[in-house]
Protein backbone atom coordinates (compact mmCIF):
# COMPACT_ATOMS: atom_id res chain seq x y z
CA UNK A 1 0.00 0.00 0.00
CA UNK A 2 1.37 3.39 -0.99
CA UNK A 3 1.13 6.41 1.29
CA UNK A 4 0.21 8.37 -1.84
CA UNK A 5 -0.17 12.14 -1.57
CA UNK A 6 -0.68 12.27 2.18
CA UNK A 7 1.31 14.93 3.94
CA UNK A 8 2.04 14.83 7.66
CA UNK A 9 1.49 18.23 9.33
CA UNK A 10 4.55 19.52 11.21
CA UNK A 11 2.66 19.64 14.51
CA UNK A 12 1.99 15.91 14.19
CA UNK A 13 5.62 15.08 13.42
CA UNK A 14 6.82 17.24 16.30
CA UNK A 15 4.53 15.42 18.72
CA UNK A 16 2.50 18.53 19.59
CA UNK A 17 -0.77 16.73 18.87
CA UNK A 18 0.16 13.77 21.08
CA UNK A 19 -1.05 13.01 24.59
CA UNK A 20 1.76 14.40 26.70
CA UNK A 21 2.39 11.19 28.60
CA UNK A 22 3.73 9.57 25.44
CA UNK A 23 6.37 12.29 25.11
CA UNK A 24 7.25 11.86 28.78
CA UNK A 25 7.52 8.09 28.25
CA UNK A 26 10.05 8.55 25.45
CA UNK A 27 11.99 11.09 27.53
CA UNK A 28 12.26 8.60 30.40
CA UNK A 29 13.32 5.75 28.09
CA UNK A 30 16.00 7.95 26.51
CA UNK A 31 17.30 8.98 29.91
CA UNK A 32 17.51 5.32 30.96
CA UNK A 33 19.08 4.18 27.70
CA UNK A 34 16.16 1.90 26.87
CA UNK A 35 14.70 1.46 23.37
CA UNK A 36 13.11 -1.98 23.14
CA UNK A 37 11.67 -3.33 19.91
CA UNK A 38 7.96 -3.28 20.67
CA UNK A 39 5.04 -4.69 18.73
CA UNK A 40 1.91 -2.59 18.99
CA UNK A 41 -1.49 -3.73 17.72
CA UNK A 42 -4.41 -1.44 16.83
CA UNK A 43 -8.03 -2.60 16.96
CA UNK A 44 -11.55 -1.19 17.23
CA UNK A 45 -13.04 -1.97 20.59
CA UNK A 46 -16.46 -0.50 20.02
CA UNK A 47 -17.91 -1.68 16.72
CA UNK A 48 -17.20 -2.94 13.24
CA UNK A 49 -16.90 -0.69 10.21
CA UNK A 50 -14.99 0.33 7.10
CA UNK A 51 -11.27 0.84 7.68
CA UNK A 52 -10.03 4.27 6.64
CA UNK A 53 -7.06 6.39 7.64
CA UNK A 54 -4.55 3.64 7.04
CA UNK A 55 -2.89 5.44 4.12
CA UNK A 56 -2.33 8.50 6.27
CA UNK A 57 -1.11 6.36 9.16
CA UNK A 58 1.32 4.60 6.85
CA UNK A 59 2.58 7.93 5.55
CA UNK A 60 3.37 8.97 9.13
CA UNK A 61 5.05 5.67 9.95
CA UNK A 62 7.22 5.77 6.83
CA UNK A 63 8.54 9.15 7.94
CA UNK A 64 9.44 8.15 11.49
CA UNK A 65 10.43 4.47 11.50
CA UNK A 66 14.07 3.42 10.98
CA UNK A 67 14.94 2.12 7.54
CA UNK A 68 15.85 -1.34 8.83
CA UNK A 69 14.48 -3.68 11.46
CA UNK A 70 10.83 -2.64 11.26
CA UNK A 71 7.62 -4.31 10.14
CA UNK A 72 4.16 -2.86 9.53
CA UNK A 73 1.22 -5.13 8.85
CA UNK A 74 -2.35 -4.07 8.19
CA UNK A 75 -5.66 -4.59 6.48
CA UNK A 76 -6.34 -2.77 3.22
CA UNK A 77 -7.75 0.74 3.10
CA UNK A 78 -11.51 0.40 2.59
CA UNK A 79 -11.78 -3.15 3.94
CA UNK A 80 -14.49 -4.10 6.41
CA UNK A 81 -13.22 -4.89 9.90
CA UNK A 82 -14.87 -6.64 12.80
CA UNK A 83 -15.05 -5.52 16.41
CA UNK A 84 -11.72 -6.21 18.18
CA UNK A 85 -10.04 -7.32 14.95
CA UNK A 86 -6.43 -6.17 14.66
CA UNK A 87 -6.25 -3.77 11.70
CA UNK A 88 -2.66 -2.52 12.11
CA UNK A 89 0.46 -4.01 13.70
CA UNK A 90 3.75 -2.12 14.09
CA UNK A 91 7.04 -3.69 15.16
CA UNK A 92 9.92 -1.23 15.64
CA UNK A 93 12.08 0.38 18.32
CA UNK A 94 9.53 1.99 20.62
CA UNK A 95 11.17 5.42 20.71
CA UNK A 96 10.71 5.77 16.93
CA UNK A 97 6.92 5.63 17.01
CA UNK A 98 5.65 5.67 20.59
CA UNK A 99 4.92 9.41 20.55
CA UNK A 100 2.58 8.92 17.57
CA UNK A 101 0.11 6.52 19.18
CA UNK A 102 -2.36 9.37 19.67
CA UNK A 103 -2.13 10.48 16.04
CA UNK A 104 -2.39 6.96 14.62
CA UNK A 105 -5.47 6.21 16.72
CA UNK A 106 -7.09 9.49 15.74
CA UNK A 107 -6.49 8.91 12.03
CA UNK A 108 -8.10 5.48 12.17
CA UNK A 109 -10.93 6.51 14.49
CA UNK A 110 -12.24 9.55 12.66
CA UNK A 111 -11.64 8.39 9.09
CA UNK A 112 -13.21 4.99 9.74
CA UNK A 113 -16.22 6.68 11.36
CA UNK A 114 -16.76 8.88 8.31
CA UNK A 115 -16.20 6.03 5.84
CA UNK A 116 -18.58 3.75 7.72
CA UNK A 117 -21.35 6.38 7.76
CA UNK A 118 -20.82 6.97 4.05
CA UNK A 119 -21.13 3.25 3.35
CA UNK A 120 -24.38 3.10 5.36
CA UNK A 121 -26.09 5.83 3.37
CA UNK A 122 -24.64 4.68 0.04
CA UNK A 123 -26.10 1.22 0.62
CA UNK A 124 -29.45 2.72 1.63
CA UNK A 125 -29.55 4.84 -1.55
CA UNK A 126 -28.26 2.21 -4.01
CA UNK A 127 -28.31 2.30 -6.96
CA UNK A 128 -28.85 6.07 -6.69
CA UNK A 129 -25.42 7.73 -6.24
CA UNK A 130 -24.46 9.83 -3.22
CA UNK A 131 -22.22 12.93 -3.19
CA UNK A 132 -20.54 14.17 -0.01
CA UNK A 133 -21.47 17.78 0.82
CA UNK A 134 -20.20 17.77 4.41
CA UNK A 135 -17.05 19.91 4.20
CA UNK A 136 -18.88 22.92 5.64
CA UNK A 137 -19.66 21.00 8.83
CA UNK A 138 -16.07 20.30 9.90
CA UNK A 139 -12.93 22.30 10.62
CA UNK A 140 -11.19 23.22 7.33
CA UNK A 141 -8.01 21.41 8.35
CA UNK A 142 -9.88 18.09 8.32
CA UNK A 143 -12.41 18.78 5.54
CA UNK A 144 -10.28 17.07 2.91
CA UNK A 145 -9.70 14.01 5.08
CA UNK A 146 -13.44 13.76 5.77
CA UNK A 147 -14.34 13.93 2.06
CA UNK A 148 -11.62 11.40 1.20
CA UNK A 149 -13.15 9.07 3.79
CA UNK A 150 -16.62 9.59 2.34
CA UNK A 151 -15.36 8.73 -1.13
CA UNK A 152 -13.64 5.64 0.22
CA UNK A 153 -16.96 4.68 1.83
CA UNK A 154 -18.67 4.71 -1.55
CA UNK A 155 -19.71 8.27 -2.39
CA UNK A 156 -19.26 8.99 -6.10
CA UNK A 157 -18.14 12.56 -5.52
CA UNK A 158 -17.25 15.12 -2.86
CA UNK A 159 -17.48 18.88 -2.77
CA UNK A 160 -14.07 19.78 -1.35
CA UNK A 161 -11.12 20.16 -3.68
CA UNK A 162 -8.66 18.65 -1.20
CA UNK A 163 -10.72 15.55 -0.42
CA UNK A 164 -11.32 14.91 -4.11
CA UNK A 165 -7.61 15.29 -4.88
CA UNK A 166 -6.67 12.79 -2.19
CA UNK A 167 -9.08 10.29 -3.73
CA UNK A 168 -8.02 11.04 -7.30
CA UNK A 169 -11.42 12.38 -8.36
CA UNK A 170 -12.70 15.74 -9.63
CA UNK A 171 -14.54 17.86 -7.07
CA UNK A 172 -18.34 17.74 -7.35
CA UNK A 173 -20.74 20.66 -7.15
CA UNK A 174 -22.05 23.48 -9.28
CA UNK A 175 -23.70 26.60 -7.82
CA UNK A 176 -24.74 27.78 -4.33
CA UNK A 177 -27.64 30.01 -3.34
CA UNK A 178 -25.13 32.87 -3.07
CA UNK A 179 -24.62 33.00 -6.85
CA UNK A 180 -28.34 33.14 -7.50
CA UNK A 181 -28.97 35.75 -4.82
CA UNK A 182 -26.19 37.95 -6.23
CA UNK A 183 -27.88 37.88 -9.64
CA UNK A 184 -31.37 38.20 -8.20
CA UNK A 185 -32.75 35.62 -10.61
CA UNK A 186 -32.18 31.87 -10.99
CA UNK A 187 -32.32 31.87 -14.79
CA UNK A 188 -29.85 34.75 -15.17
CA UNK A 189 -27.46 33.14 -12.70
CA UNK A 190 -27.67 29.79 -14.49
CA UNK A 191 -27.10 31.39 -17.90
CA UNK A 192 -24.03 33.20 -16.56
CA UNK A 193 -22.77 29.97 -15.04
CA UNK A 194 -23.21 28.29 -18.42
CA UNK A 195 -21.32 31.08 -20.19
CA UNK A 196 -18.28 31.05 -17.96
CA UNK A 197 -17.78 27.50 -16.66
CA UNK A 198 -15.68 25.05 -18.69
CA UNK A 199 -17.62 22.38 -20.58
CA UNK A 200 -16.64 19.56 -18.21
CA UNK A 201 -18.52 21.22 -15.32
CA UNK A 202 -22.08 19.82 -15.17
CA UNK A 203 -24.88 22.31 -15.84
CA UNK A 204 -26.99 21.71 -12.74
CA UNK A 205 -29.17 24.58 -11.54
CA UNK A 206 -30.29 25.16 -7.95
CA UNK A 207 -34.04 25.81 -8.19
CA UNK A 208 -35.39 26.62 -4.73
CA UNK A 209 -34.05 30.14 -4.10
CA UNK A 210 -36.80 32.55 -5.19
CA UNK A 211 -39.72 30.68 -6.74
CA UNK A 212 -41.55 27.37 -6.61
CA UNK A 213 -39.16 24.52 -7.40
CA UNK A 214 -41.22 23.16 -10.28
CA UNK A 215 -41.62 26.63 -11.81
CA UNK A 216 -37.91 27.39 -11.54
CA UNK A 217 -37.05 24.00 -13.03
CA UNK A 218 -39.16 24.75 -16.09
CA UNK A 219 -37.71 28.27 -16.41
CA UNK A 220 -34.07 27.14 -16.42
CA UNK A 221 -34.87 24.17 -18.67
CA UNK A 222 -36.47 26.51 -21.20
CA UNK A 223 -33.47 28.86 -21.04
CA UNK A 224 -30.74 26.22 -21.41
CA UNK A 225 -32.52 23.47 -23.32
CA UNK A 226 -30.31 20.45 -23.95
CA UNK A 227 -27.39 22.08 -22.11
CA UNK A 228 -29.17 21.73 -18.75
CA UNK A 229 -28.16 18.44 -17.21
CA UNK A 230 -30.01 18.64 -13.93
CA UNK A 231 -31.75 20.65 -11.22
CA UNK A 232 -30.98 20.51 -7.52
CA UNK A 233 -33.70 20.67 -4.88
CA UNK A 234 -32.45 21.98 -1.53
CA UNK A 235 -35.64 23.31 0.07
CA UNK A 236 -34.90 24.46 3.65
CA UNK A 237 -36.61 23.06 6.73
CA UNK A 238 -38.52 26.34 7.11
CA UNK A 239 -40.33 25.42 3.88
CA UNK A 240 -40.78 21.75 4.70
CA UNK A 241 -37.59 20.45 3.05
CA UNK A 242 -37.59 18.34 -0.09
CA UNK A 243 -40.32 15.70 -0.04
CA UNK A 244 -40.99 12.67 -2.24
CA UNK A 245 -44.12 14.37 -3.58
CA UNK A 246 -42.15 17.47 -4.55
CA UNK A 247 -39.64 15.34 -6.48
CA UNK A 248 -42.49 13.55 -8.24
CA UNK A 249 -44.11 16.86 -9.22
CA UNK A 250 -40.89 18.34 -10.58
CA UNK A 251 -40.22 15.17 -12.55
CA UNK A 252 -43.74 15.12 -13.99
CA UNK A 253 -43.67 18.78 -15.02
CA UNK A 254 -40.24 18.46 -16.64
CA UNK A 255 -41.35 15.36 -18.53
CA UNK A 256 -44.59 16.97 -19.70
CA UNK A 257 -42.63 19.93 -21.06
CA UNK A 258 -40.24 17.67 -22.96
CA UNK A 259 -37.26 17.85 -20.59
CA UNK A 260 -36.90 14.18 -19.77
CA UNK A 261 -33.12 14.47 -19.97
CA UNK A 262 -32.97 16.79 -16.94
CA UNK A 263 -31.99 14.91 -13.78
CA UNK A 264 -33.12 15.69 -10.24
CA UNK A 265 -30.63 15.99 -7.39
CA UNK A 266 -31.78 16.20 -3.77
CA UNK A 267 -29.81 17.72 -0.88
CA UNK A 268 -30.45 19.30 2.51
CA UNK A 269 -30.61 17.27 5.72
CA UNK A 270 -30.46 13.94 3.91
CA UNK A 271 -29.93 10.94 6.20
CA UNK A 272 -30.56 7.20 5.97
CA UNK A 273 -34.20 7.47 7.10
CA UNK A 274 -34.99 10.17 4.53
CA UNK A 275 -33.24 8.23 1.77
CA UNK A 276 -35.34 5.18 2.61
CA UNK A 277 -38.48 7.31 2.60
CA UNK A 278 -37.68 8.60 -0.91
CA UNK A 279 -36.95 5.09 -2.11
CA UNK A 280 -40.09 3.57 -0.58
CA UNK A 281 -42.24 6.34 -2.06
CA UNK A 282 -40.80 5.75 -5.50
CA UNK A 283 -39.53 9.32 -5.79
CA UNK A 284 -37.41 9.60 -8.97
CA UNK A 285 -34.22 11.01 -7.39
CA UNK A 286 -31.14 10.76 -9.59
CA UNK A 287 -28.56 11.59 -6.89
CA UNK A 288 -28.39 12.61 -3.24
CA UNK A 289 -26.14 15.24 -1.70
CA UNK A 290 -25.34 14.25 1.89
CA UNK A 291 -23.69 16.47 4.48
CA UNK A 292 -23.88 16.07 8.23
CA UNK A 293 -24.92 12.40 8.23
CA UNK A 294 -21.36 11.67 7.12
CA UNK A 295 -19.44 14.63 8.54
CA UNK A 296 -21.01 14.35 12.02
CA UNK A 297 -20.59 10.59 12.26
CA UNK A 298 -19.03 9.54 15.60
CA UNK A 299 -15.45 8.27 15.49
CA UNK A 300 -14.95 4.55 15.91
CA UNK A 301 -13.09 3.92 19.15
CA UNK A 302 -9.71 2.38 18.33
CA UNK A 303 -7.26 1.12 20.94
CA UNK A 304 -3.53 0.31 20.75
CA UNK A 305 -1.73 -2.24 22.94
CA UNK A 306 1.86 -3.47 23.12
CA UNK A 307 1.81 -7.27 22.77
CA UNK A 308 5.50 -8.05 22.41
CA UNK A 309 8.75 -6.50 23.72
CA UNK A 310 12.08 -7.66 22.27
CA UNK A 311 10.33 -10.81 21.05
CA UNK A 312 8.81 -11.60 24.45
CA UNK A 313 5.00 -11.93 24.63
CA UNK A 314 3.48 -9.40 27.01
CA UNK A 315 0.18 -7.62 27.60
CA UNK A 316 -1.66 -5.67 30.25
CA UNK A 317 -4.23 -7.51 32.32
CA UNK A 318 -7.36 -8.44 30.41
CA UNK A 319 -5.45 -8.85 27.14
CA UNK A 320 -3.69 -11.96 25.83
CA UNK A 321 0.13 -11.67 25.55
CA UNK A 322 1.76 -12.19 22.16
CA UNK A 323 0.68 -11.45 18.61
CA UNK A 324 -3.06 -11.63 17.98
CA UNK A 325 -3.71 -13.96 15.05
CA UNK A 326 -5.24 -12.33 11.98
CA UNK A 327 -4.55 -14.02 8.65
CA UNK A 328 -6.06 -11.05 6.79
CA UNK A 329 -3.13 -8.77 7.66
CA UNK A 330 -0.68 -8.02 4.85
CA UNK A 331 2.83 -6.68 5.20
CA UNK A 332 2.94 -2.99 4.29
CA UNK A 333 6.50 -2.05 5.33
Amino acid sequence: MSAGDWEVPPQVLSGETADIYFLRTVDVLKAEGLNPVATMEFFAGGRSGILCGLRQALSLLQRVLPVDGCEVWGLGEGEHFSRKEVVLRVTAPYQSYGVYETALLGMLAHCSGWATAAREIVEAAAPVPVISFGARHVHPLVAGVMDYSALLGGCVGASSIEGSRLAGKPAAGTMPHALIICFGDTVQATLAFDRHMPPEVPRVSLVDTFKDEAEESLRVAAALGDRLQGVRLDTPSERGRVTPDLVKEVRARLDQAGYRHVKIFVSGGVDVDRVRAFREAGAPVDAFGVGSYISAAPPIDFTADIHQVDGRPVAKRGRIPGLTPNPRLKRLV
